[in-house]
């Protein structure tokens, strides 16, 4: 009976032995390498594969992802017999798993001393100032030589970047007074760039504000011209209607005034009295001044006095008032206004116009009449000096003046020469 366990418990175990060794699980990503009593069998890929028991075994698993492998430092001559060191990173990838096994003893090392040679190589053609400033190249130029080269091996090489070229220490220092320099003058090349453009912006903006100052300037004359010229204007507007209106004035006046003497039939007596009550206005001022009294005075004003009207039965000439005149009509008079001054220029002018046409055509409240004023000319035909009797409106009370003795008959004429002053 404990032999039957016991070859019972052997047969359990090694069936599960044959189980275990006849069953392989290989995770996703990876791959394992079969060989059967030493021999290349077949490449086992993600999932469940089965083994021959005792006859079958893994070689090696490998990894199908992408691998990053870091290699150290290595030292570089470069053309111009320079030493760098360069650190190189290399992306690849496993696509043959049985090449990687049986072709190379390890893949890796084949690769970074491959890397490593082939480093030498580029970098070896090229100088010190290149090999900084063409990764690039570089890059392509390894990626290029390695892809080709572990081709064979079940490889390929993704991406090769150069991590970090180190000069010497020399070199370093020579270069970073190089940069510094070159840092130093792009510094002063941008401050001198930056003067020149603060420079011309603010010429540019003292242009452009004198520009504006003359713009101002100019629009300032020129409004202030046009403003010169309507305050002319209208100032020469307001002189014309005022002396339009001061001779329409004194026209009215000395209508009114003609009439009035009209009216009082005046006597060559009153026409010489006027006559002489002007010469002393005459005479007035610093002026020298010659009165020229001709002979026949005295026929002159009778002559005068015969213009005006007829004598009468005493022998007296006295004025005949002749026909009534027609009086213009306002619209007459407007119309002549319109056509010799043009008021539409200015509102205020045009009012003011207005104004003084209306009172201008205002009647004169009253009788009209003429004083008797004395002459001395009544003297002379020895005719009686009247009294004032009524003082015309608008014209003064003159005082009388003293009687002149009669002269002799024979000295009625004047002299020709004129009297000494």
């Amino acid at each position: 009976m404990p032999v039957t366990l016991i070859v019972v418990a052997v047969i359990v175990l090694f069936a599960l032995v044959v189980v275990v060794k006849s069953v392989l699980v290989i995770p996703q990503s990876q791959s394992a390498v079969v060989e059967r009593l030493g021999k290349f069998r077949t490449v086992a890929t993600a999932g469940l594969n089965f083994l021959v028991p005792f006859l079958d075994r893994v070689r090696e698993r490998l990894d199908l992802r992408e691998q990053v492998v870091s290699f150290p430092p290595q030292p570089v001559i470069t053309q111009d017999n320079l030493t760098v060191s360069i650190d190189t990173v290399v992306y690849f990838q496993v696509t043959d798993s049985r090449s990687a096994v049986y072709e190379i003893s390890n893949y890796i090392v084949g690769v970074e001393q491959l890397t490593t040679t082939t480093l030498r190589n580029v970098v070896g053609g090229m100088s010190l100032e290149e090999t900084l400033t063409s990764r690039d190249s570089i890059n392509s130029q390894l990626r290029g030589v390695l892809d080709e080269a572990t081709g064979r091996w079940g490889i390929k090489v993704n991406r090769v970047e150069l991590k970090a070229i180190d000069p010497p220490p020399s070199i370093q220092d020579s270069m970073e007074k190089q940069m510094r320099a070159d840092r130093e003058k792009r510094a002063m090349i941008l401050t001198a760039e930056g003067t020149r453009e603060a420079a011309i912006k603010t010429a540019e903006g003292q242009k452009q504000s004198q520009i504006l100052a003359a713009e101002g300037a100019k629009q300032g004359a020129i409004l202030e011209a046009e403003a010169e010229r309507q305050s002319r204007i209208l100032r020469a507007q307001g002189e014309r209607a005022a002396r339009y209106l001061q001779a329409q004035g004194q026209a009215k006046a000395i209508e009114k005034v003609f009439n009035a003497i009209k009216a009082g039939k005046p006597t060559p007596e009153v026409l010489a009295y006027q006559y002489l009550q002007t010469l002393p206005q005459m005479a007035q001022g610093d002026a020298n001044k010659v009165w020229l009294v001709p002979s026949d005075y005295g026929k002159a004003l009778e002559g005068f006095a015969k213009m005006l009207g007829a004598p009468g039965d005493d022998g007296v000439f006295r004025y005949e008032p002749p026909e009534p005149e027609v009086e213009s009509r306002p619209e007459e008079d407007d119309e002549s206004i319109a056509a010799w001054f043009d008021t539409s220029t200015d509102p205020k002018v045009a009012e003011a116009v207005r104004a003084a046409e209306a009172v201008a055509r205002q009647e004169v409240p009253g009788p009209l009449s003429v004083r008797p004023t004395p002459t001395v000319a009544a003297g002379l035909r020895g005719a009686p000096v009247p009294e004032p009797t009524e003082e015309l409106p608008g014209l003064p009370m003159q005082p009388p003046l003293p009687p002149v003795p009669p002269r002799p008959q024979e000295s009625t004429e004047l002299s020709d020469e004129p009297p000494n002053r």
